[in-house]
């Protein structure tokens, strides 16, 4: 089809019978940190919490009465699912949706709640397409395609025409997130007919960049695996459609990885409070990279919020990931000598820098390791600090970038340890504010050996740090004499050393 026709099926389009026309927000607090005016496009604000309803309504609106009592059938990671199902109540029809194993729950529930009937099958899109072949030829459902589709691609099209009615002035670039490419090509399609000035920069995960690869082939390139963080996007082979489309009308295409997605979803949270899913953020990660790479400032940048169906236990992920995705948060690793005093020496080295996590357990009689974690005020911070710790004699690793570190060893620094057999473990609690480790540290001022330290800031009002310390016989009046005088302090003790998860997991087994 050519462009042009594209544009005429957009102006047609029969979306508005179920979805709104959502608002074009300009995000305040990025846009005054990046120098540049960040535009949101909220489509977390349609009817089913993402822009799929529109593609896919416009496709079923097309549909003959003989059709649609068919029934209709859909394969979707869940936002498609939802805008089928919606459909299909309004249009008076039966829809079934195959979805990835994968899925969230709460994509699931949501296309169950809406009339649909779910079949789980597969990993990722592409996984469900077999299975929806299979049950299109026993049950005679008409297939409503999630992206390769010209209706389909229309339909997402009427975003980009919102953004140019709702900003008629200078825009400078439309940032909008890749699986299938139906979002992308509908956009793309029409800005370059109406305003061809402006740049359509897609933006992919790296784990999942099929329309950057297939561009690059001159061909659609299917991918082995695919990054399902992202799920929204996790899409193996872009549409034949989408691709040409794209190969044309994007600029750009903009590879984030889940770091920067995690930090893009606060971003969205801190200027609108609406939690947005992986891929609802990926076109805001994009602009933050490209702004970045390409030191752009008082420029005007639109980018997408595609959807906002996130999972709830999926946020404790999104919050660790998110501080060191935008810089914010820098997680090290620190030798200091095994003795008293050395521990207290490099808390006491950090200063007043807010602390967000500190972990260490004994291991060698000679050297402690301790991770730290530590909330950074500039992008030149973390550098500085490693600097600093290195010229007081401290050895210093960064473990920023670490996979492992960050997904796994922050929570796994423990272990048995042999060599201590009069290890007390005691949670300490104390009132959360700027400094306040510091001031606990100062506090215990003891003369025992530290042998497990773990704390991790959660913004509670209260702190809570684990604490394993060495007390031989002879030092058990002096011992006593130090927990007396601390919680005379305000620091709140709890005894854990009988406590059965410590004796499995961290405590001292005679052999």
């Amino acid at each position: 089809m050519a462009m042009n026709d594209y544009l005429k099926k957009i102006l047609l389009s029969r979306v508005y019978d179920v979805a709104v026309e959502t608002p074009l927000e300009q995000a305040e607090i990025l846009s005054r940190r990046l120098d540049n005016v960040v535009l949101l496009k909220r489509e977390d604000t349609q009817p089913v919490f993402s822009f799929k309803l529109r593609g896919a309504y416009n496709k079923m609106a097309q549909l003959s009465r003989e059709e649609l009592d068919r029934g209709v059938i859909a394969a979707s990671a869940g936002n498609h699912a939802q805008g089928v199902a919606l459909s299909a109540r309004h249009l008076g029809c039966k829809a079934t949706i195959v979805m990835p194993e994968t899925s969230p729950g709460i994509k699931v529930h949501a296309v169950e709640r809406l009339g649909g009937k779910v079949v789980l099958s597969g990993e990722s899109f592409s996984d469900c397409a077999q299975k929806t072949k299979e049950l299109i030829k026993e049950t005679g459902a008409v297939f409503i395609p999630p992206f390769d589709d010209e209706d389909v691609i229309a339909g997402q099209g009427t975003i980009a025409m919102e953004i140019l009615r709702q900003n008629p002035g200078p825009l400078d670039a439309v940032f909008v997130p890749i699986g299938g490419g139906g979002l992308a090509a509908g956009v793309g399609v029409y800005i370059k007919q109406l305003r061809p000035e402006v740049k359509v920069i897609g933006v992919e995960p790296v784990d999942s960049d099929d329309m950057r690869r297939s561009i690059a082939a001159g061909r659609p390139v299917e991918m082995r695996e695919v990054g399902l963080f992202a799920d929204g996007v996790a899409v193996k082979l872009v549409g034949e459609k989408t691709f040409e489309i794209c190969r044309d009308c994007l600029d750009d295409i903009v590879l984030v990885d889940t770091d920067a997605i995690c930090s893009a979803i606060k971003d969205i949270f801190e200027d609108t409070r609406v939690v947005a899913e992986p891929a609802g953020a990926l076109s805001l990660a994009g602009l933050k990279a490209y702004a970045a790479e390409h030191d752009l400032h008082g420029k005007r940048l639109a980018a997408i919020v595609s959807g906002a169906n996130m999972n709830f236990d999926r946020l404790g992920y999104v919050t660790d990931r998110a501080a060191i995705g935008s810089d914010s948060e820098a997680l090290i690793a620190v030798d200091i000598p095994e003795k008293i005093g050395s521990f207290r020496t490099l808390i006491h080295s950090i200063g007043k820098r807010n602390i967000t996590e500190v972990c260490t357990r004994f291991s060698d009689p000679q050297c402690g390791h301790v991770l730290l974690g530590l909330s950074l005020s500039s992008a030149g911070e973390k550098q500085t600090i490693i600097e600093d710790l290195r010229k007081q004699g401290f050895g210093v690793v960064d473990m920023s970038d670490n996979e492992l570190a960050k997904l796994h060893i922050r929570h796994l620094v423990g272990g048995n340890a042999p060599l201590i057999k009069n290890e007390k473990l005691y949670r300490f609690i104390f009132p959360e504010h700027p400094g306040a480790l510091l001031n606990f540290i100062d506090a215990m001022h003891m003369n025992f050996n530290i042998t497990l330290f773990q704390y991790r800031y959660h913004g509670a009002d209260f702190g809570r740090v684990l604490v394993g310390i060495d007390v031989p016989p002879e030092k058990a009046v002096a011992f006593q004499d130090f927990l007396d005088r601390v919680r005379l302090m305000g620091y709140p003790y709890v005894d854990e050393t009988s406590n059965e998860a410590y004796r499995l997991f961290l405590g001292w087994h005679e052999m």
